[in-house]
């Protein structure tokens, strides 16, 4: 018998704010039964539960910062002369809001 049903899945699909179609509901409600298997088939295992829970795989991955090296930046005048309009150091832009 599943665990999931048909209005299980309608209900979290209102939830969710998408309609499914029937066929939709259908492979959603396929897919589910093949996951719900495949968790049965870990609960199988011997001694599961002694097993300690991996909290992050990557826990030893080590990386190396770069070194912050300040660079010479272009100067506003030179990028203000590409702008159609500007006051003082600004861009003036076409009001789009209210």
């Amino acid at each position: 018998m599943s665990k999931f049903t048909k209005e299980m899945v309608d209900d979290y699909a209102d939830k969710l704010l998408i309609g499914l179609t029937p066929e939709e509901n259908k492979m959603v409600l396929d897919e589910f039964d093949v996951i719900d298997k495949h968790i049965d088939l870990i609960n199988e295992i011997p001694n599961i539960e002694k097993v300690t829970p991996m909290s992050y795989c990557l826990d030893d991955f080590e990386f190396e910062l770069r070194e912050d090296v300040a660079l010479d930046s272009v100067p506003i005048e030179d990028l203000l002369s590409n702008c159609d309009e500007t006051e003082d150091r600004e861009v003036v832009v076409p009001k789009v809001v209210g």
